[in-house]
């Protein structure tokens, strides 16, 4: 057990509490706990690149994490903000899809779930929970909907990763990383 697998099983705690907030219609309470949580998301990231903490069961703890953050945004929504959610329900579901996809595409070829935590996922998911706060509170939602397309192009790299490796792995920055790794590893077994 190390710092960053705890902030991970943190917010893994969280998604309970998150939901019995939105059940019984606590929406500051749910938004403030949904901040601290997903604050916590990135600070056991940098905690284990910066300390050497990067372990294969950390990369795993914080895929469900996330996973199971989003999803309780999700169903959190619905019950919360129901007029919001209708009115976006396209972008909500293509937010949906964009972690159901890739989920069910790498649980098909490798039978886990994958641990990529690339560049465009990190973003894409900052920007998903920062616009579907500006939504939720009547701020914008133009933001939302641009995020929406992020997680599709995320989706889609996720997609495209799995397609192009062989075996599971984690902490992938991009797929450009993986191109150039195998465009490497390719140039190197010609020369032999």
């Amino acid at each position: 057990m190390n710092i960053p697998n705890a902030l991970s099983i943190f917010r893994l705690l969280t998604v309970p509490v998150l939901l019995a907030l939105a059940w019984f219609r606590h929406e500051m309470l749910f938004l403030a706990l949904l901040v601290f949580a997903l604050l916590s998301d990135g600070l056991d990231g940098y905690i284990a690149r910066r300390f050497n903490k990067i372990t294969e069961l950390g990369a795993k703890l914080d895929t469900w994490a996330d996973v199971s953050i989003y999803l309780t945004l999700g169903i959190s929504a619905i019950w919360l903000w129901p007029e919001a959610v209708y009115a976006e329900l396209y972008y909500f579901g293509a937010m949906a899809a964009s972690i159901v996809f890739p989920t069910v595409v790498g649980l098909l070829k490798f039978n886990s779930l994958t641990s990529y935590h690339t560049w465009l996922v990190k973003v894409a998911s900052a920007s998903a929970v920062v616009t579907s706060i500006l939504l939720f509170t009547g701020v914008a939602n133009w933001p939302f909907r641009a995020a929406a397309v992020l997680t599709v192009l995320a989706a889609l790299e996720e997609v495209a990763i799995t397609a192009i490796i062989d075996q599971p792995r984690s902490n992938v920055k991009s797929i450009w990383h993986i191109l150039k790794q195998r465009n490497k590893n390719t140039a190197n077994n010609s020369v032999r």
